[in-house]
């Protein structure tokens, strides 16, 4: 990290505003060998922070912005080396200009994720932070905004820096009473050993608990929308879109393949599928769209069950909510084309009751419940909205940013998790205190991981892998 980077920290698109940042030793010299203040020596002779404005100058020396810029010394800036940033007006073509005369000077093109990624290495961020930035980033929704920004400011670092912080004072009060025999030093019990196990085991736990809501929070809801061949279920894709998306006609099986879009619904960000016709068939095409359908139903983790409420129901209605109750996962049952209904007692057939249709066959049903709508005219989409917010309600601000969101996180809380267990485990079966502190060790070699304590170098040149060039 000896060297200069310099990227364009904003999309190379017209817009309002645009962005060069830099960052290393000869951050500072860049932006004055580019930049000229209106007033006033060079930005060299500036203090951190000041925002001056000026001209910006290509590698000949003429004009092609007038701009802000601001210089931030080490350590005290994002990085923790000296830092400078040009804020322009947003043409790709100016800014592209700043760039090679700011390469000109000395600097050069920064990798994806490099500057968040000096920011650890110079101790600024630990992972968690680290990764919070990407998911801050890629928010889509105000609940995992308030998730991102809630481990941005540390409180998951935190939550898993006080349990390391309690093992790492069982191990040091091991070491110190087997290393100093003869100090007057309180020994070592293993009554207290197995409270303080029991504790961060408890504390793992309820951490590890938090991985299924953090990763639906950041990557959304899979939510597979089934049903038999014209029971309107491209019709309410297409509704909750808001956009035609799905082809829909009469014909039964139009649908062949699962088409797949992203939308915030209640308060959420579902993973919408949209499948084809569950039946039996002949068609070998139709066949294959049915065997991604059952796909699609085993790796939702909302379904949508929807049923035309102005025929009568069939075997197939039947079947089908049958296979859905059989995943054990939490499901809608949905009354389509309320619109076409002239009997409100037709629809109460399908319907059933309150807690959901007739046809249910589990006393222990994941049935959340049941809406009659109309995806044509809108009717009845609010009720749907509700009952999926209801079942994803958001973090309570208390739990703001101390949810796993990533695999890695949870792999390594969970390899912490079951050494503290299996420490546990062997004070019960009366081993000694130094095979247990073995598992404590392991433990907090996990938890190191997670925060970037002890991280490989692989593992950070993965997370940043996610960034885009310019952060």
């Amino acid at each position: 990290m000896n060297d200069t980077i310099a990227a364009a920290a904003t999309p190379m698109t017209p817009s309002a505003i645009g962005v060069l940042r830099l960052s290393g030793p000869g951050a500072v010299a860049a932006v004055d060998a580019v930049f000229t203040p209106l007033q006033g020596g060079p930005m060299s002779q500036r203090p951190d922070r000041a925002l001056v404005y000026g001209a910006l100058r290509d590698r000949e020396g003429a004009v092609i912005d007038r701009c802000l810029c601001t210089v931030s010394r080490a350590p005290h800036s994002y990085t923790g080396e000296d830092t400078a940033e040009l804020q322009c007006h947003g043409s790709p073509a100016a800014l592209a200009l700043g760039l090679e005369a700011l390469f000109d000077a000395g600097a050069r093109q920064a990798l994806p994720g490099e500057f968040t990624r000096r920011a650890f290495l110079n101790g600024k961020l630990d992972l968690t932070r680290t990764e919070a930035v990407a998911d801050l980033i890629h928010a889509e929704t105000p609940a995992a905004v308030r998730q991102a920004a809630g481990q941005l400011g540390g409180a998951l670092a935190q939550a898993v820096g006080d349990i390391y912080d309690r093992l790492t004072g069982l191990c040091a009060h091991f070491h110190a009473v087997l290393d100093y025999p003869d100090e007057d030093i309180e020994p070592f019990e293993a009554q207290e050993l197995a409270a303080a196990l029991e504790g961060a085991g408890r504390e793992l736990d309820q951490l590890a608990a938090t991985y299924e809501r953090g990763r639906l929070l950041n990557e959304g809801i899979p939510c597979a929308i089934v049903g038999r061949p014209n029971a309107g279920k491209s019709t309410l894709f297409n509704a909750l879109l808001g956009y035609d998306r799905a082809i829909v006609t009469d014909i039964p099986g139009t649908t062949r393949d699962t088409v797949e879009e992203r939308v915030r619904f209640g308060g959420v960000l579902l993973r919408l599928m949209d499948t084809a016709g569950l039946r039996d068939t002949e068609d070998a095409v139709e066949r294959l769209g049915v065997e991604r359908s059952r796909a699609a139903l085993e790796r939702a983790a909302l379904i949508l069950a929807v049923v035309d409420s102005s025929a009568p129901v069939t075997q197939e209605d039947m079947a089908l909510l049958r296979a859905v109750e059989e995943t054990g996962r939490p499901w809608i049952f949905v009354a389509a084309k309320k619109d076409l209904v002239r009997n409100s007692r037709a629809v109460g057939c399908v319907i059933g009751s309150d807690s959901g249709p007739a046809v249910l066959v589990g006393k222990k049903s994941a049935l959340a419940a049941s809406v009659e709508l109309s995806a044509k005219t809108g009717e009845g989409l609010d009720k749907l909205e509700a009952a999926v917010a209801a079942l994803f309600p958001e973090p309570d601000a208390a739990q703001a940013g101390t949810l796993l969101t990533n695999a890695r996180q949870a792999e390594a809380a969970g390899r912490a998790r079951e050494a503290v267990r299996r420490g546990a485990a062997a004070l019960e079966a009366g081993m000694s205190p130094d095979a247990v502190v073995a598992d404590v060790e392991e433990a907090m070699s996990a938890l190191g991981e997670l925060t970037g304590r002890t991280v490989s170098e692989d593992v950070t040149a993965r997370i940043f892998e996610r960034f885009c060039v310019g952060k």
